[in-house]
């Protein structure tokens, strides 16, 4: 991708930088223009760097996800007293086309993934030709294949109909072609799937270390539990988008490979899973922190629709994850008032879950109810009600239409996955983003619910006259 070139050509410098500074087997980079990895081949320190980096930049991207998606959602709003686009921008667009502006902020989940897509391209060409032994380059392109996968899953999720690119080429001027919805989840099941043979396959342990986050998954083993929770979340939207019951039938069986744990009942056991950690200086500190982020507002409709607990109180998830913040707006009235803020990250150093056991219990769920296990959905419903929330078991049976059944399984993922990134997918996986509340309206400040994100003006602009598929739909 040429608009990666030079992200990816600064990253190898400073890890090539990094090396020199604490290693006696420097990398020699004969143009520091066009870099090399060879290097690193002989030298697990460098492999470690690439490693970290990989993890790092997955985790850079995590917090504007997060925002762009709970802003379509309906779940966040982001009032800046001064930039008023932070509203407009994805809640309106361009006025009265109900449409977003591809040179507007709405363009994010991106540029991240790609870039770090193209360094996962440069850590397997590194791997392979490498002297690590069979089982450790299996580890390694184990972990990588796994990242791959991960990074297109955002941009397939944020772009949905409009596909995605799928293949990083050697020659970062060769233009790839856009694929299709379909094809861009098959890829992602591929080479999950891929990732997970090589893990099994990959030892006792990876040739690098992995950061806190993967306590408990930081070998090929555990860590392969991971990728099939990552596989079961991908193939659910893939069975959502056309896929149907062969998608689904591959999502259970990725489930129940993974770390689920159906029986869980505490806080403890449903949180337990993968997480992006943040540090105080000089590591980067979470982007969402209730303690620094305060243009971060939560959407008054969950205050509004928040079950009630059979004392009439609300939800436990509502009252741990949300509270009072003083009053504010967008500016020029291009929104409405919120007085209430997020709990979820109250620290600058509280992770941030990549996937845990709660959202793996309400994605069993969904898998269930798809297959026509309706009692076993209502039990996976039932034990995130009664435990996560305090609420009574639902009302529902076996005889309840599969409807209602979706309805409910989307309530309980509002709220147990609030602010994690889920809302405005599982909403469009499910053909409701019509049922998202639209604040405004009327007038030229009338709101309207994006169904994908589009591409940045700039992928455009470098694919001008060049024929489909290379020029990517919407372009």
């Amino acid at each position: 991708m040429t608009t990666h070139t030079a992200r990816t050509a600064s990253a190898l410098l400073l890890a090539s930088l990094s090396l020199a500074a604490c290693s006696s087997d420097t990398l020699n980079i004969a143009n520091p223009n066009t870099p090399t990895v060879a290097g690193a081949s002989a030298d697990p320190q460098a492999l470690q760097l690439l490693a970290t980096g990989l993890l790092r930049q997955n985790r850079n991207s995590r917090g504007g996800f997060i925002t762009e998606t709970g802003r379509f959602g309906r779940e966040a709003y982001v009032y800046t007293p001064q930039e008023g686009r932070n509203t407009s921008a994805y809640l309106i667009g361009i006025s009265g086309q109900n449409r977003l502006d591809p040179a507007g902020f709405a363009v994010g989940s991106w540029g991240g993934p790609y870039g770090n897509l193209r360094d996962v391209f440069n850590f397997k060409n590194t791997v392979n030709g490498s002297t690590l032994t069979a089982e450790q380059k299996r580890a390694a392109l184990g972990f990588a294949k796994t990242i791959e996968g991960i990074e297109l899953l955002t941009v397939i999720a944020t772009r949905d109909t409009i596909g995605a690119v799928v293949q990083i080429n050697q020659d970062a001027t060769d233009l790839a072609p856009f694929v299709s919805r379909d094809s861009t989840y098959r890829y992602i099941l591929n080479t999950l799937d891929e990732a997970a043979a090589d893990l099994a396959a990959g030892g006792s342990a990876f040739p690098f270390n992995l950061n806190s986050g993967f306590a408990g998954f930081n070998t090929p083993a555990t860590f392969r539990l991971f990728n099939r929770a990552m596989a079961a979340r991908a193939a659910a939207y893939h069975a959502t988008a056309g896929g149907g019951a062969a998608a689904w039938t591959r999502a259970r069986t990725a489930l129940d490979a993974s770390f689920i744990n159906i029986n869980a009942t505490t806080a403890a056991a449903y949180n337990v899973g993968v997480y992006h950690p943040f540090a105080a200086a000089p590591d980067v500190t979470n982007p969402l922190a209730a303690a620094t982020n305060t243009d971060l507002y939560a959407h008054m409709s969950i205050d509004a629709d928040a079950p009630l607990k059979p004392d009439g109180t609300k939800d436990n998830r509502f009252l741990a994850k949300i509270g009072p913040r003083p009053s504010r707006n967008a500016p020029q009235g291009l929104g409405v008032a919120s007085s209430l803020g997020f709990q979820v990250y109250p620290a600058i150093t509280t992770p941030i879950p990549i996937i845990r056991n709660e959202e793996l219990m309400l994605l069993r769920a969904e898998i269930l109810l798809a297959t026509g296990d309706k009692a076993g959905a209502l039990a996976m419903i039932n034990n995130i009600r009664v435990n996560s929330g305090g609420l009574a078991p639902t009302t529902l049976t076996a005889a309840s239409p599969d409807a209602d059944i979706v309805t409910e399984i989307l309530v309980q993922k509002r709220y147990s996955l609030l602010l994690e990134g889920h809302r405005w997918i599982d909403m469009r996986r499910y053909g409701r983003l019509n049922q998202l509340p639209l604040d405004v309206t009327t007038g030229v400040n009338a709101h309207f619910v994006a169904r994908v994100q589009p591409l940045p003006q700039g992928e455009c602009l470098v694919r001008v006259g060049r024929p489909a598929p290379l020029a990517g739909p919407g372009c």
